[in-house]
């Protein structure tokens, strides 16, 4: 049974940083791409940054460009975001992604990854 499993959110003061991690199992974590979306109250969920298995290729929103770091650490299947200069526009649920299989790279479109966490509340109060 695949798991996703974030932690680290909280709340965080403007201009503040938080590192989110997320523990999978059930799957080959080291083969596959990885991401990271959020979802703030009433909007669409929406791309953050997405690594490829090695890390050696990593993409990144324009909104969070510069600020964001996402990494991974294969030996221990476990997925990073990096979070500095927060903004109180990037309050929202912060979810992890993963993809279906090792021969598919997601696009930005949440509907191309194949897993899901539940998700870590991320607030940045202004």
């Amino acid at each position: 049974q695949v798991q996703l499993a974030e932690s680290g959110g909280g709340l965080v003061q403007t201009g503040g940083s938080l590192r989110l991690s997320c523990a999978a199992s059930g799957l080959s974590f080291s083969r596959l791409f990885m991401g990271w979306f959020r979802q703030a109250p009433g909007k669409e969920r929406e791309f953050v940054s997405r690594i490829d298995w090695s890390g050696g290729m990593t993409n990144y929103a324009d909104s969070v460009k510069g600020r964001f770091i996402i990494s991974r650490d294969n030996a221990k299947n476990t997925l990073y975001l990096q979070m500095n200069g927060l903004k109180p526009e990037d309050t929202a649920v912060y979810y992890c992604a993963a993809a279906r299989s090792f021969s598919i790279a997601p696009s930005e479109q949440s509907a191309s990854w194949g897993y899901w966490g539940q998700g870590t509340q991320v607030t940045v109060s202004s």
